[in-house]
């Protein structure tokens, strides 16, 4: 029964994931979305990682899409789609992504190899809070920290991008 449940929601998750990618318009593809982390969440259930599906629900379905659809609501659609996408916009663009694939790849190489000691699961005195925070803080810092610059950028962008000009 279980397995039946995972293959379920593994398709359901792949299905929400599709109508993230493919829906025209930007509230259907949030809720979507939103969706999707629940499906994802389901299967961390059948899992039987109960811990990880509900700081899925909570931290990914709950805060991130809340601050999608803040960023969604802040944009005003129809005067987005009477504007054109210049080329010095795309070349500009251009610029900054692989500027910051270089650096990103600079600071990746440059990383000593990690070899910290994993807990054992089998071991009573570490809980899965304790295992979890050791593997995100001491394995995976740098990417976690990414992460959080680039919501900021992005949430700065929109607030940018949804100013109205002054006639």
């Amino acid at each position: 029964m279980q397995l039946t449940l995972f293959w379920i929601f593994s398709a359901l998750m792949l299905l929400f994931a599709l109508g993230a990618v493919l829906l025209r318009n930007p509230v259907s593809c949030a809720m979507s979305l939103v969706m999707t982390f629940v499906a994802l969440a389901a299967v961390f259930v059948t899992l039987d990682a109960f811990f990880i599906a509900v700081v899925q629900v909570l931290v990914y379905a709950g805060a991130v899409m809340v601050l999608f659809l803040f960023i969604i609501m802040l944009l005003d659609l129809r005067e987005e789609k009477s504007r054109r996408v210049r080329l010095s916009a795309w070349v500009g663009g251009g610029l900054v992504v692989g500027g910051f694939v270089a650096a990103l790849s600079q600071v990746v190489s440059s990383l000593p190899a990690l070899n910290v000691p994993k807990p054992a699961i089998s071991d009573p005195a570490v809980s899965d809070v304790a295992a979890i925070g050791f593997a995100l803080f001491k394995n995976f810092n740098l990417p976690f920290q990414i992460v959080g610059i680039l919501l900021l950028v992005a949430t700065v962008g929109v607030v940018l991008l949804s100013r109205k000009e002054l006639k």
